[in-house]
């Protein structure tokens, strides 16, 4: 009896001081959105978790030397999985905790090698278009365009209109704004294969192909219908406070705005094809708590802590199970657009490397002078990593793309 009350005593002690820290890509509304998460893990286990906030660029420099010196600034780390893959060796397996079953089908694609699971899949955004207030666009007697035409004949009416700064709102920042917009042309007017294309090297950025598509949006820039590259955060708050009349982003707008109900969202007219970006984490090798991280990666890999996400909007969840009741109206509409269209992966974040910075750069240059665009394209060829060679991971988004057409038809789910 003794001996049990001991044992009960430590190991009440040990849980009461069971503490991990996740290192996540998010700050501002977009981790205010991540915190009940945190609450609900930490309420249903007792575990405490500190976060804190990198950019998997930063990242990308700091974690080789951490790994060099057996150390780990995190015990779950957000993370791209191309520096997963390389870094297999310095990842905990998690093939016990993340279940394929559980998941989309193909949803850890991307995080399993030689058959064996090294990070999960969190949940997902997509990219769906050209963002508007309903209210903005009922005031002009406005209605999303059908045709290129009727954009274009949009775009100069709201050029007119007093007191907008700019059509388009830019956002910018790191520069993966600019380049979301960019590949949303190249996926409208090149097709869905380009962008399958230029990811795996297959085609020049000097092609005719290429060019074309990119005609279409030097054209918009030169008749300055998009605004001078703005911090994405600040010029969100602009364009929803009426200083600009649409914005291209991701679906984690609608978590970020003060009334989601009047957001209305449309793509380019024509459009075929959708970025569609899951969130992947891995379990670093020199973590000090790897048992309780693993409890942290079972809870995201669950319904259970996908539905809390969900429910904060913005987000789609890549776990079976959670219903369409937990999902935030808005984006539900976000699913009408998937419909009919091919999933496809980030291009620069696929590409990633020395070639992302290199292409945010020349589109910078790009929304500045537009008359440059062969000099762009030139840059963008001889940056591209020549030895650069990915293999098509369509899989894990048709799965979700899927899971968008039951929300549409009204299916649950569960399954």
């Amino acid at each position: 009896m003794k001996k049990l009350l001991v044992l009960t005593v430590i190991l009440l002690t040990v849980l009461s001081f069971a503490k991990i820290t996740v290192i996540v890509p998010w700050s501002g509304a977009e981790l205010d959105k991540f915190l009940p998460v945190i609450s609900a893990f930490e309420a249903k286990t007792g575990i405490e978790v500190e976060y804190k906030t990198y950019r998997a660029e930063d990242l990308a420099n700091i974690l080789p030397a951490q790994f060099a010196a057996r150390k780990a600034p995190g015990d779950v780390i957000f993370m791209w999985t191309s520096f997963l893959a390389k870094n297999t060796a310095n990842a905990v397996e998690l093939s016990d905790v993340v279940m394929p079953s559980n998941y989309l089908p193909g949803a850890l694609d991307n995080v399993t090698f030689d058959g064996k699971i090294y990070g999960f899949a969190y949940t997902a955004k997509v990219k769906p278009g050209f963002w508007y207030r309903k209210s903005f666009f009922e005031k002009h007697g406005l209605t999303p365009p059908k045709t290129w035409d009727e954009f274009v004949l949009l775009l100069r009416y709201l050029k007119q209109v007093p007191g907008l700064k700019a059509p388009i709102a830019s956002g910018d920042g790191v520069g993966w704004p600019l380049s979301d917009v960019t590949e949303h042309f190249l996926i409208t007017f090149g097709g869905p294969e380009l962008q399958k294309d230029l990811i795996e090297g297959n085609i020049s950025w000097q092609s005719y192909t290429v060019r074309k598509a990119m005609e279409k949006l030097a054209f918009l820039l030169e008749q300055g219908f998009f605004s001078e590259p703005v911090e994405w955060t600040t010029i969100l708050k602009q364009w929803w406070n009426g200083e600009y009349g649409l914005y291209f982003m991701g679906s984690w707008i609608t978590g970020m705005v003060d009334d989601p109900d009047d957001l209305g969202v449309f793509s380019l007219p024509g459009n075929q094809g959708m970025v569609f970006g899951i969130d992947y984490a891995f379990v670093p090798k020199f973590s000090k708590n790897i048992d309780e991280a693993k409890q942290f990666v079972a809870f995201l890999a669950s319904a259970e802590g996908q539905s809390v996400q969900v429910a904060q909007g913005g987000h789609i969840a890549t776990v079976l199970g959670v219903s369409e009741a937990s999902y935030p109206t808005v984006d539900r509409e976000v699913a009408k657009l998937l419909v009919g269209v091919q999933s496809l992966n980030d291009l620069d974040d696929s590409i990633g490397g020395l070639w992302q910075p290199a292409f945010w750069d020349q589109l910078k240059l790009l929304w500045v002078r537009p008359e440059r665009l062969d000099d762009v394209l030139m840059a963008l060829d001889e940056k591209m990593p020549k030895w650069f060679f990915i293999t098509a991971i369509e899989g894990p988004f048709m799965g979700a793309f899927y899971m968008f057409k039951d929300i549409k038809g009204g299916d649950s789910h569960d399954s």
